[in-house]
């Protein structure tokens, strides 16, 4: 997913989020599970969106995506999401669209997601993307579940504790790199007081960064995707007109997207795009590719919800 190149930043966004929402494939989600689609404005209808997706998409419950619960969906239900959901951006990878790139953003996620991305990456830089700033691979603090740690194990991977020592450990396997050049970071005492930076330097590729960010709200939640991308631009000093490459999985595309454009792009007039790992090119480090059902299709079209009615408001 890319912005356009034209006008002002807030012009280029604009038209991009009112084409996704006020689309056929989302309309169409929105009459099967008995909304009726509002009058008015932009702002009218991402709100009526996210209302109704609270009501009807959300299986967290304010829980790690990990703990959300499957919906019980009829076949027909079933094959509408998933067909939305592949209109709509979540399940196509796309390649990158440029062949060069000031910097190169990986974010983080469960366990098996951050090797694969990492891993992707690399395949990107070793093909021939050139980066002229750094990679900078983005992640939290977040404890591993018993699960993400089996995977691990089941891959002959370290169980890791925290989703930055998943990251920080896959960047050493698949940079081949042994130690951090440099590195600094607090610990506070608290996972959401403290932040790390570790940079390395692989041969004949740009530098490698792995960082996880304080939260900004410390006392309700750990550190989310916002928070590490804030506390990285103000890190790499991101600059008007630097091209920003995120990498990402198909799913998470819109959401993380729109969180980009917000944190990113508006505050340094960077350029953003967004893309997902291509789950057919191979890790280095084989990890099973998670199955995504319809309701977890459902709950990330609501983080995109979410997340383009905080931009338009930003925008505002």
């Amino acid at each position: 997913m890319q912005e356009a190149q034209t006008g002002t930043v807030a012009e280029r966004i604009t038209p991009d989020v009112e084409a996704w929402v006020r689309s056929t494939p989302l309309r169409g989600l929105v009459r099967h599970f008995g909304g009726d689609w509002p009058v008015g404005d932009l702002a009218e209808a991402l709100r009526f969106l996210d209302d109704f997706s609270a009501r009807h998409w959300d299986f967290r419950g304010g829980r790690e995506r990990p703990d959300a619960r499957e919906p019980n969906l009829d076949p027909a239900t079933a094959a509408l999401v998933l067909d939305a959901a592949a209109a709509l951006g979540l399940v196509h990878p796309v390649p990158p669209a440029r062949s060069a790139y000031a910097h190169l953003v990986v974010l983080g996620g469960l366990a098996h997601a951050c090797v694969r991305r990492v891993g992707y990456a690399a395949r990107l830089l070793r093909a021939g993307l050139t980066v002229r700033g750094e990679v900078a691979v983005l992640g939290s603090f977040r404890p591993l579940s018993e699960w993400e740690r089996a995977t691990l194990a089941d891959a002959g991977l370290p169980a890791d504790e925290t989703e930055v020592d998943v990251l920080d450990t896959a960047v050493r396997r698949v940079f081949e790199v042994a130690a951090p050049a440099e590195q600094a970071g607090v610990d506070a005492g608290h996972p959401h007081h403290s932040w790390s930076s570790r940079t390395y330097r692989p041969a004949g590729l740009p530098p490698v960064r792995v960082l996880a960010a304080p939260s900004s709200e410390p006392d309700r939640r750990r550190a989310h995707t916002a928070d590490t991308q804030r506390f990285w631009a103000g890190h790499v000093r991101l600059a008007a007109g630097d091209e920003v490459l995120t990498v990402t999985a198909p799913i998470y595309v819109p959401f993380q997207h729109s969180d980009a454009l917000r944190t990113l792009a508006l505050p340094y007039g960077c350029d953003i795009e967004t893309v997902g790992v291509d789950p057919a090119v191979a890790d280095a480090m084989a990890l099973p590719e998670q199955t995504l059902t319809p309701g977890r299709y459902l709950q990330e079209i609501r983080s995109a919800i979410r997340a383009m009615r905080a931009l338009h408001e930003s925008l505002g």
